[in-house]
């Protein structure tokens, strides 16, 4: 009896529970490890922010569904992980062996990267919102509530580093939308600062017609942007960035007055996983192999955010490439393939398709890309919006959760998300 170790219950660590546990029956044991108690639908955040989502409705306490599959799990941080001795240290509980270690923890928001940047607490902090977790998200709200009393100039948009700029698009939008419905946009100017060299960028070198489309929403929603936007410095109602140009150049100081801030970090590997000698790039992602397996323990196999993919392209102000969640999908499902096939004597020979595909709610709209491959020239460069696009992200939260209730193993993005884009399934080559 083998014992697979997942590590994360996020959006790629449930479904990697699930598929494990389907796939090799009961004859071995899967165990997920997570430092919090509960999964969390991270594409809901944004709903979240502006008080259109509760948390009991993107929020799942883990441990009884998991049970009832028969997959064991612990909710505790993990201080360490020994490689070498193929176990998991905790600082309150004996260490947990495995056989198999797949790490899908997500990353670290790396918000020291930029002095006063983060969201505040108690031990003091920043002064930016974050809509990475739905505690974060919660924070925003909590001061948006006041905010809405006495409004004034917002700045939405993503820190040099970053890689994830879909949710900072949906977020300045979402926002523009509660605001009209409350007949308060006319009190709130908008400006989106991003690292992107121009709007539309994504970390992917644009898809399809990106650029001059939310160049044309952001005019005709009234928002300002900035971009190759390298911010330095935040400071309580100030942001300070510096515009270069194309060669990296200083082109514009700006410093500019907020009441509120939306600003996505750059992410790192979280530091247990970062800490493990081989194992990680410099920014704590996991190296690895066209099998979703680390280079250097063929042991410990990782998807999702946490792992190592370089950026489509060299910018001007450092972006890096997202790892979206049909490109998740398919890495968990290659691990689990890869995994019972070492275990049945069989030698592992299945790649994740690395595609990016999203779909970006725009409030009362929405924005629909596909990029096949990820990186340019691709075979499927496109880019759509609509209103059902913003109908279709609310029925996929829907199902995503119920998936994650019920156990389901559907592959989602491949039967739903590219059937409702017209797009046939893709293989995985």
């Amino acid at each position: 009896m083998a014992h697979i170790v997942i590590l994360g219950a996020g959006i790629g660590g449930m479904p990697a529970a699930y598929e494990m546990r389907a796939k090799l029956g009961k004859d071995h044991r899967v165990t997920v490890v997570s430092a919090v108690d509960y999964f969390q639908f991270v594409p809901s955040n944004p709903w979240v922010a502006v008080g259109w989502r509760q948390r009991d409705q993107v929020v799942l306490q883990v441990a009884p569904l998991l049970q009832r599959k028969g997959i064991d799990f612990i909710g505790k941080p993990v201080s360490a992980i020994d490689a070498e001795g193929n176990r998991l240290m905790f600082e309150d509980r004996e260490p947990l062996q495995y056989d198999y270690l797949v790490i899908t923890t997500g990353p670290k928001l790396s918000f020291d990267e930029v002095p006063g940047a983060g969201p505040s607490s108690s031990g003091g902090g920043g002064h930016t919102h974050s809509i990475c977790t739905v505690d974060h998200a919660l924070r925003f709200w909590a001061e948006y509530e006041t905010f809405l009393k006495d409004p004034g100039p917002v700045v939405v948009g993503a820190m040099p580093g970053a890689s994830c700029f879909g949710p900072a698009y949906e977020f300045a939008f979402i926002l523009d939308t509660d605001l009209r419905r409350r007949k308060l946009r006319h009190k709130v100017p908008i400006t989106f600062v991003t690292s992107e060299p121009y709007i539309g960028h994504l970390g992917l070198g644009g898809v399809g017609d990106s650029k001059s489309m939310l160049e044309s929403e952001l005019r005709g929603h009234d928002m300002k942007w900035i971009t190759n936007a390298r911010t330095h410095k935040v400071e309580a109602g100030k942001m300070f960035t510096t515009q270069v140009d194309d060669l990296g150049q200083v082109f514009k100081e700006h410093e500019l007055p907020f009441k509120l801030a939306m600003m996505l970090p750059a992410f790192k590997g979280v530091d247990p996983v970062a800490a493990v000698p081989k194992l990680c790039n410099p920014r704590g992602f996991v190296l690895i192999d066209d099998m979703q397996r680390s280079k250097a323990y063929k042991n410990i196999f990782s998807a999702g955010v946490c792992v190592a993919i370089p950026p489509v392209e060299v910018t001007p102000v450092p972006t890096g490439a997202p790892k979206t969640g049909y490109m998740i999908e398919t890495m968990i499902t290659a691990i689990v393939h890869n995994i019972d096939d070492e275990l049945g004597g069989r030698t592992p020979a299945t790649r994740a398709t690395w595609n990016a595909i999203c779909l970006a709610d725009m409030g009362d709209t929405g924005a629909a890309f596909v990029a096949l491959p990820q990186i340019p020239p691709r075979n499927v460069n496109w880019f759509k919006k609509g209103k059902w696009v913003h109908l279709a992200k609310i029925a996929f939260e829907k199902y995503f959760m119920r998936k994650m209730k019920t156990g389901n193993t559907e592959p989602v993005y491949e039967k739903y998300v590219l059937k409702a884009l017209g797009i046939v399934r893709l293989n995985t080559d």
